[in-house]
């Protein structure tokens, strides 16, 4: 029969390995090349994955490599199910002494099925010890078990527990008995103070939030404020355009989110309302009422008989306006009694014909706030019944009268004359610097 050149033979091969052989030995060169080439394509026939030595020889594999694990689980079967009759057979034997109260077959049969169970879980026990603890972990777990255990054994070869069996039978025990009580109720006040702290806290968190989420929400008020009044009073051209019930809603609005923000978003409201100058009065024509271009881009003011856009009138009475910023405003003839101005950056803020009665101004920064116009010497403040004279002065400052400016900040020489003029014994003790050398004009 001719051989088939695709089937693997033992026979065929052991002929080219030995002329691979005897070529090598014999330096043949021409040899060793057909050697070589014959040995390539040996391999590259072994290779190919249609011919039948890979094919047949990758079953035999398999089946060499199955057969053993098969017959070994057999086995491992065939072996178990002696073991688990003995066991089931130990467990009886045991039931069976515990009814007949008999300590010796009760224990026979407790030792067999405890040592046919460790002798069934060995190897699953340490299957899985090798496979869920590595190596190095495995040394340090056995090392500090078996460290542990002779540490515990010179201890008790060195006579310690004996010493300290001795130290603690002297021992006074109501003594430490009384201790623990002590140590624990401290322990319970600990964990109540611990408490209280964390409530605390949770109660300071949750007002940060509370505060931040309010500022937000006024903030977002405010900017809706904003563009409501502008687009109030101005026209498509961008010209302001105040009629008599627009300034009246425009002034409804202004009252009604002055009473329901807090200082700070008063003073952005005034600050918006003072730049946008929207508080400064204008000079109006005498038929339609509209304020007057001044030719330079913005409107004429007109201190005597203009119209302001938004009259804050007594919008800010009692305000709580502390530590705000109020640079630059116009709060001239605003209604300011007993409010509070504590530590404001009142620099440049027009205060004229302001009244300031019992208002409290300490600590605030007065560069170059304006009280009055004209002289300190002839000023005075507003009437109920004389109209302002912006020439003189007269008739054009502030109502100061019990208001409080102690440790107030860079009041000029003048200031200082006008308030210790017209601000009674009341201010006059507030005034820094003193006023000696002023005269009481307010008599009283």
């Amino acid at each position: 029969m001719t051989p088939d050149p695709n089937v693997f033979n033992s026979d065929t091969a052991a002929p080219q390995i030995d002329l691979l052989a005897d070529t090598h030995l014999s330096g043949n060169s021409s040899l060793g090349n057909r050697a070589d080439d014959l040995t390539q394509s040996t391999l590259e026939t072994a290779k190919v994955p249609g011919n039948e030595f890979n094919r047949n020889g990758s079953k035999e594999l398999k089946r060499t490599v199955d057969r053993p694990n098969h017959s070994s689980s057999l086995s491992n079967d065939g072996n178990q199910t002696p073991k688990i009759l003995i066991l089931f057979l130990a467990i009886a034997i045991m039931m069976v002494g515990l009814l007949l109260d008999n300590v010796w077959i009760g224990l026979s049969g407790s030792l067999v099925a405890l040592a046919i169970s460790l002798q069934i879980l060995w190897n699953p026990l340490r299957r899985l010890f090798l496979e869920f603890i590595p190596e190095q972990e495995r040394a340090i777990l056995l090392g500090s078990v078996f460290g542990g255990i002779a540490l515990l054994g010179l201890l008790k070869l060195s006579g310690f527990f004996n010493r300290l069996g001795a130290s603690l039978a002297a021992i006074g025990w109501d003594a430490v008995g009384a201790t623990g009580e002590v140590l624990g109720a401290i322990g319970q006040i600990l964990i109540a103070i611990l408490a209280v702290y964390i409530a605390w806290r949770q109660y300071i968190i949750s007002r940060d939030l509370t505060i931040q989420q309010n500022l937000i929400t006024q903030q977002q008020t405010i900017d809706s404020y904003f563009q409501g009044v502008s687009e109030l009073v101005l026209d498509d051209e961008g010209l302001l355009e105040d009629w008599p019930q627009e300034r009246a809603i425009a002034e409804g609005r202004t009252a009604a989110i002055l009473s329901s923000v807090d200082a700070g978003g008063k003073a952005k409201i005034i600050r918006f309302l003072s730049r946008a100058r929207l508080l400064t009065p204008l000079r109006r024509d005498r038929r339609l009422g509209r304020a007057i271009l001044d030719g330079s881009g913005g409107y004429q003011e007109d201190l005597l008989s203009g119209i302001r856009v938004i009259d804050l009138g007594v919008m800010l009475a009692g305000a709580n306006l502390a530590s705000t910023d109020l640079r630059w405003t116009d709060l001239s003839e605003a209604n300011l009694i007993r409010g509070d101005l504590r530590f404001c950056d009142l620099v440049k803020t027009n205060l004229c014909r302001t009244i300031l009665c019992d208002t409290k101004l300490c600590g605030a920064d007065l560069n170059g706030t304006r009280f009055f116009y004209g002289k300190a010497e002839d000023a005075s403040p507003r009437s109920r019944l004389e109209p302002p004279n912006y020439r003189t002065g007269k008739h054009t400052g502030a109502v100061i009268e019990n208001a409080d400016f102690t440790d107030a900040m860079q009041l000029s020489d003048e200031q200082r004359y006008y308030c210790c003029a017209w601000g009674g014994s009341k201010t006059r003790g507030t005034i820094p610097g003193g006023c000696e050398g002023i005269p009481n004009k307010l008599g009283r």
